[in-house]
């Protein structure tokens, strides 16, 4: 079962004692603890998609490619290379130092805490916590309670699979992570909002602890005409709607395109909506629902906002008791409505027209960083300008998402989009020390540089220095003697 706060240092202190008694530093025990959360994926896999559908009504497939695969996945790949990552990495020495050796010593952290999000509450909570484990540290996991049923889940399920003197989960709200905050970690990832955030920040500033912030922003997708428009519109389509009905920091956020194209794209849209939900999208069992009725609300507002009154021109439906919304496309809306100026985080999805794509660099760098930002086009010219035009934490050509499942790239943000990353080997990184080790052996003494400061070594350590060979070689001889 997770943990219940009895004191504002608890659970801190006992893993503090456990991760000091050294046991989280061997190989060993962090390839039990991940053969432990690897057999945990596999035998609960029906809990945690029950789990996913009673927090989100998450369609079952959706719950299997984006979280449970993902997150099988990177335990997979980790205990693979664990022994490898875990290996002291081996560097130049320098010439001074002769004879000696170099090595950058991956060292665990200590104590971390890991504050994961509700739109993907499974894989956004065990996929840091793999990272956390593989780098040797002592984890508190506290889930969202805004995705009850899979914060009760990992309660439940987790202590039975690993070492829970060194894993806990702590539930709660916020009040429970108030009180988290205000101990002493060695690292704290968080995945959510900027708000929240810039509090973790300000907590995590008390006591000097680092952060990685996994945020999100307005992710841009513009697309050009030179396209395969058919298979554009489905990954822009799926990509929004497919990945937990736009509840996504990475889903798209606002099209742009030229306005001689708009229309194409627009019938585009339309036809892969009603291929993929239907005529009658609110009872489409593929869109998973809004996650409770003040996210509900909030989105309403932005519906609501007379700045886009009469630019819907596509869906718009909404049923607040069972809150749902039906993918919604908007044409032209002014760029200072709520809905441009606020992160959607929903199925809604604007359309900016504009003359020449080359305009859409200025819009998306008047805005924050986004987490991600999508092109879809054939010109060679258009992707290399898009790529070293625009920031954000990550970017993909002619799709959306996918990077996202790569482990072979870092995951993050950039500016208001978050700081740090993880995945993969990104995520051993992000919750381990490089320790740099310097090892000399007590032969090859030079006097040089040790005091009285003589001319004749100072020749010979200015030589050195500014890699003057022929200046080296006719003072060392004396240098030794001296």
């Amino acid at each position: 079962m997770g943990v219940e706060l009895q004191s504002p240092g608890e659970p801190v202190s006992e893993l503090r004692e456990s991760f000091r008694s050294g046991k989280t530093r061997s190989y060993k025990w962090r390839k039990t603890q991940l053969k432990g959360i690897l057999r945990m994926i596999v035998e609960k896999e029906t809990e945690i998609t029950d789990a996913l559908y009673v927090d989100l009504s998450k369609p079952k497939l959706e719950s299997f490619i984006h979280e449970i695969t993902l997150a099988k996945h990177s335990c997979e790949l980790t205990l693979k290379e664990l022994e490898h990552w875990m290996k002291p990495e081996k560097v130049s020495s320098i010439l001074t130092a002769f004879p000696s050796s170099s090595k950058i010593v991956s060292e665990p952290l200590g104590v971390v805490l890991i504050i994961s999000a509700w739109n993907f509450p499974f894989l956004l909570g065990i996929d840091p916590v793999i990272g956390a484990i593989a780098a040797g540290n002592a984890v508190v996991l506290k889930p969202s309670e805004s995705s009850p049923a899979t914060s009760s889940l990992f309660a439940r399920i987790l202590p039975s699979y690993v070492d829970s003197s060194c894993i806990k989960i702590v539930e709660g709200s916020i009040s429970e992570t108030t009180r988290l905050l205000e101990q002493k970690w060695d690292k704290i990832l968080y995945t959510g909002n900027a708000i929240v955030a810039r509090i973790i920040l300000a907590a995590a500033a008390k006591h000097l602890t680092p952060v990685v912030l996994e945020l999100g922003g307005k992710c841009p997708v513009v697309v050009d005409s030179d396209i395969d428009l058919k298979a554009a519109a489905r990954r822009i389509v799926v990509g929004k709607w497919g990945t937990n009905n736009g509840q996504a920091c990475i889903a798209p956020d606002y099209i742009i395109t030229t306005k001689s194209f708009s229309p194409k794209l627009v019938d585009a849209l339309k036809t892969t909506l009603e291929k993929f939900y239907g005529k009658e999208p609110m009872k489409s069992e593929d869109l998973s629902r809004v996650v409770n009725s003040n996210h509900f609300s909030r989105l309403t507002r932005l519906l609501a906002d007379e700045k886009v009154s009469g630019k819907v021109i596509h869906g718009g439906e909404r049923d607040e008791k069972q809150l749902k919304i039906a993918p919604t496309l908007l044409l032209d809306i002014p760029d200072d409505s709520l809905m441009m100026q606020e992160e959607i985080f929903g199925p809604l999805l604007p359309i900016i027209t504009v003359d020449n794509l080359e305009e859409s660099f200025d819009l998306i760098n008047s805005k924050p960083k986004p987490l991600a930002a999508y092109l879809f086009t054939t010109s060679k010219k258009l992707k290399e300008k898009f790529l070293n035009s625009v920031s954000a934490g990550g970017m993909l050509i002619n799709d959306t998402t996918l990077h996202f499942t790569n482990t072979n790239l870092p995951f993050g943000g950039v500016g208001e989009s978050g700081m740090g990353s993880y995945h993969g080997k990104f995520s051993f990184d992000a919750f381990t020390h490089k320790k740099g080790v310097l090892h000399r052996s007590f032969v090859g003494e030079v006097s040089a540089r040790y005091p009285p400061y003589t001319p004749r070594k100072q020749k010979f350590l200015k030589a050195v220095l500014n890699g003057d060979i022929t200046d080296l070689v006719l003072s060392v001889f004396g240098c030794l003697k001296s």
